[in-house]
Protein backbone atom coordinates (compact mmCIF):
# COMPACT_ATOMS: atom_id res chain seq x y z
CA UNK A 1 0.00 0.00 0.00
CA UNK A 2 1.43 3.36 -1.01
CA UNK A 3 0.38 6.92 -0.26
CA UNK A 4 -2.49 7.34 -2.69
CA UNK A 5 -6.03 7.85 -1.51
CA UNK A 6 -8.00 4.62 -1.45
CA UNK A 7 -6.78 2.72 1.60
CA UNK A 8 -10.18 1.00 1.61
CA UNK A 9 -9.22 -0.81 -1.61
CA UNK A 10 -6.01 -2.10 -0.07
CA UNK A 11 -7.63 -3.28 3.14
CA UNK A 12 -10.53 -4.98 1.36
CA UNK A 13 -8.07 -6.76 -0.92
CA UNK A 14 -6.02 -7.83 2.11
CA UNK A 15 -9.13 -9.09 3.90
CA UNK A 16 -10.29 -11.08 0.88
CA UNK A 17 -6.88 -12.67 0.27
CA UNK A 18 -6.59 -13.67 3.91
CA UNK A 19 -10.11 -15.15 3.87
CA UNK A 20 -8.95 -17.29 0.94
CA UNK A 21 -5.98 -18.51 3.00
CA UNK A 22 -3.48 -16.87 0.66
CA UNK A 23 -0.12 -15.91 2.17
CA UNK A 24 0.41 -12.16 2.06
CA UNK A 25 3.60 -10.15 2.46
CA UNK A 26 2.34 -6.65 3.23
CA UNK A 27 4.34 -3.48 2.80
CA UNK A 28 2.83 -0.16 3.84
CA UNK A 29 4.70 3.04 3.02
CA UNK A 30 4.99 5.91 5.47
CA UNK A 31 2.81 8.03 3.19
CA UNK A 32 0.21 5.24 3.16
CA UNK A 33 0.19 5.25 6.95
CA UNK A 34 -0.74 8.95 6.85
CA UNK A 35 -3.53 8.32 4.34
CA UNK A 36 -4.82 5.33 6.33
CA UNK A 37 -5.07 7.61 9.39
CA UNK A 38 -7.04 10.17 7.37
CA UNK A 39 -9.36 7.79 5.50
CA UNK A 40 -10.09 4.98 7.94
CA UNK A 41 -10.61 4.28 11.60
CA UNK A 42 -7.71 1.80 11.51
CA UNK A 43 -4.92 2.89 13.84
CA UNK A 44 -1.54 1.44 12.92
CA UNK A 45 1.77 1.85 14.68
CA UNK A 46 4.70 3.05 12.59
CA UNK A 47 6.59 -0.14 13.47
CA UNK A 48 6.10 -3.07 11.10
CA UNK A 49 6.00 -5.62 13.93
CA UNK A 50 3.24 -3.73 15.72
CA UNK A 51 1.32 -3.30 12.44
CA UNK A 52 1.64 -7.01 11.82
CA UNK A 53 0.28 -7.89 15.26
CA UNK A 54 -2.67 -5.48 14.92
CA UNK A 55 -3.59 -6.68 11.44
CA UNK A 56 -3.31 -10.35 12.37
CA UNK A 57 -5.71 -9.70 15.23
CA UNK A 58 -8.06 -7.66 13.05
CA UNK A 59 -8.27 -10.33 10.33
CA UNK A 60 -7.88 -13.41 12.54
CA UNK A 61 -4.88 -14.86 10.74
CA UNK A 62 -1.61 -16.38 11.84
CA UNK A 63 2.11 -15.75 11.31
CA UNK A 64 2.25 -18.01 8.24
CA UNK A 65 -0.49 -16.11 6.49
CA UNK A 66 0.45 -12.45 7.03
CA UNK A 67 3.85 -10.87 7.38
CA UNK A 68 4.31 -7.09 7.41
CA UNK A 69 7.60 -5.50 6.39
CA UNK A 70 8.92 -1.96 6.81
CA UNK A 71 10.08 0.16 3.90
CA UNK A 72 13.75 -0.37 4.72
CA UNK A 73 13.68 -4.14 5.41
CA UNK A 74 15.99 -5.04 2.53
CA UNK A 75 16.29 -8.67 3.65
CA UNK A 76 12.53 -9.32 3.39
CA UNK A 77 11.48 -12.10 0.98
CA UNK A 78 9.97 -9.74 -1.64
CA UNK A 79 13.38 -8.04 -2.10
CA UNK A 80 14.88 -11.02 -3.93
CA UNK A 81 14.00 -12.95 -7.04
CA UNK A 82 15.21 -16.13 -5.36
CA UNK A 83 12.01 -16.21 -3.32
CA UNK A 84 8.90 -17.71 -4.83
CA UNK A 85 6.31 -14.97 -4.94
CA UNK A 86 3.51 -15.35 -7.48
CA UNK A 87 2.33 -11.77 -7.85
CA UNK A 88 2.47 -8.29 -6.38
CA UNK A 89 -0.30 -5.75 -6.12
CA UNK A 90 0.31 -2.08 -5.34
CA UNK A 91 -3.09 -1.05 -4.01
CA UNK A 92 -3.52 1.84 -3.83
CA UNK A 93 -0.60 3.01 -5.92
CA UNK A 94 0.51 6.63 -5.73
CA UNK A 95 1.90 8.33 -8.81
CA UNK A 96 5.21 8.76 -6.99
CA UNK A 97 5.50 5.02 -6.37
CA UNK A 98 4.36 4.25 -9.91
CA UNK A 99 7.00 6.63 -11.30
CA UNK A 100 9.73 5.07 -9.15
CA UNK A 101 8.81 1.59 -10.37
CA UNK A 102 8.65 2.73 -14.01
CA UNK A 103 12.17 4.16 -13.75
CA UNK A 104 13.66 1.37 -11.64
CA UNK A 105 14.42 3.65 -8.68
CA UNK A 106 14.11 0.96 -5.96
CA UNK A 107 14.47 3.48 -3.12
CA UNK A 108 12.51 1.34 -0.65
CA UNK A 109 11.26 -2.21 -0.23
CA UNK A 110 8.00 -1.61 -2.09
CA UNK A 111 9.81 -0.25 -5.14
CA UNK A 112 12.44 -3.00 -4.96
CA UNK A 113 9.77 -5.71 -4.69
CA UNK A 114 8.04 -4.31 -7.79
CA UNK A 115 11.38 -4.21 -9.59
CA UNK A 116 11.90 -7.89 -8.68
CA UNK A 117 8.50 -8.78 -10.14
CA UNK A 118 9.41 -7.03 -13.39
CA UNK A 119 12.86 -8.60 -13.70
CA UNK A 120 11.49 -12.06 -12.90
CA UNK A 121 8.64 -11.57 -15.40
CA UNK A 122 6.02 -12.16 -12.73
CA UNK A 123 2.65 -10.50 -12.38
CA UNK A 124 2.71 -6.91 -11.14
CA UNK A 125 -0.63 -5.17 -10.72
CA UNK A 126 -0.88 -1.48 -9.90
CA UNK A 127 -4.07 0.24 -8.80
CA UNK A 128 -3.47 3.96 -9.36
CA UNK A 129 -5.80 6.38 -7.64
CA UNK A 130 -5.35 9.82 -9.16
CA UNK A 131 -7.39 12.21 -11.24
CA UNK A 132 -6.82 13.84 -13.61
CA UNK A 133 -3.76 12.13 -15.05
CA UNK A 134 -0.88 14.22 -16.34
CA UNK A 135 1.14 13.26 -19.41
CA UNK A 136 3.87 12.02 -17.04
CA UNK A 137 1.38 9.73 -15.23
CA UNK A 138 0.11 8.33 -18.51
CA UNK A 139 3.62 7.82 -19.91
CA UNK A 140 4.69 5.98 -16.75
CA UNK A 141 1.60 3.76 -16.87
CA UNK A 142 2.23 3.02 -20.56
CA UNK A 143 5.87 2.23 -19.82
CA UNK A 144 4.84 -0.23 -17.08
CA UNK A 145 2.11 -1.72 -19.25
CA UNK A 146 4.65 -2.40 -21.99
CA UNK A 147 6.73 -4.26 -19.38
CA UNK A 148 3.76 -6.51 -18.60
CA UNK A 149 2.31 -4.67 -15.62
CA UNK A 150 -1.46 -4.77 -15.34
CA UNK A 151 -3.01 -1.39 -14.60
CA UNK A 152 -6.32 -1.71 -12.73
CA UNK A 153 -7.61 1.81 -12.36
CA UNK A 154 -9.52 2.49 -9.15
CA UNK A 155 -12.55 3.28 -11.26
CA UNK A 156 -15.68 1.43 -10.14
CA UNK A 157 -18.47 0.55 -12.53
CA UNK A 158 -22.15 1.07 -11.89
CA UNK A 159 -23.80 -1.63 -14.01
CA UNK A 160 -24.07 -3.89 -10.95
CA UNK A 161 -26.30 -1.30 -9.20
CA UNK A 162 -24.07 -0.56 -6.20
CA UNK A 163 -26.01 0.27 -3.05
CA UNK A 164 -23.07 1.35 -0.89
CA UNK A 165 -19.49 2.54 -0.89
CA UNK A 166 -18.50 -1.02 0.02
CA UNK A 167 -20.06 -2.20 -3.25
CA UNK A 168 -17.94 0.33 -5.17
CA UNK A 169 -14.78 -0.80 -3.35
CA UNK A 170 -15.65 -4.45 -4.01
CA UNK A 171 -15.97 -3.74 -7.75
CA UNK A 172 -12.35 -2.58 -7.97
CA UNK A 173 -11.06 -5.30 -5.64
CA UNK A 174 -12.89 -7.91 -7.73
CA UNK A 175 -11.01 -6.71 -10.81
CA UNK A 176 -7.71 -7.20 -8.95
CA UNK A 177 -8.74 -10.65 -7.74
CA UNK A 178 -9.66 -11.61 -11.30
CA UNK A 179 -6.15 -10.64 -12.41
CA UNK A 180 -4.73 -12.78 -9.60
CA UNK A 181 -7.05 -15.64 -10.65
CA UNK A 182 -8.52 -15.79 -7.14
CA UNK A 183 -12.11 -17.00 -6.97
CA UNK A 184 -14.47 -14.54 -5.30
CA UNK A 185 -18.09 -13.57 -4.95
CA UNK A 186 -17.63 -9.85 -4.44
CA UNK A 187 -19.89 -8.93 -7.35
CA UNK A 188 -21.95 -10.71 -9.96
CA UNK A 189 -20.32 -11.49 -13.30
CA UNK A 190 -21.54 -9.65 -16.38
CA UNK A 191 -24.74 -11.27 -17.56
CA UNK A 192 -25.46 -13.06 -14.26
Amino acid sequence: MTGASGAQYGFRLLETLLQKNIRVYLMISKAAQVVIGMETDIKLSARAGDMQKALREKYGCDAEQLQVFGEQEWTAPPASGSNIIDAMVMCPCSMGALSAVATGASNNLIERAADVMLKERKKLIVVPRESPYSDIHLENMLKLSRMGTVIVDANPGFYHSPASIDDLVDFVVAKVLDQLQVEHGLMPRWGE
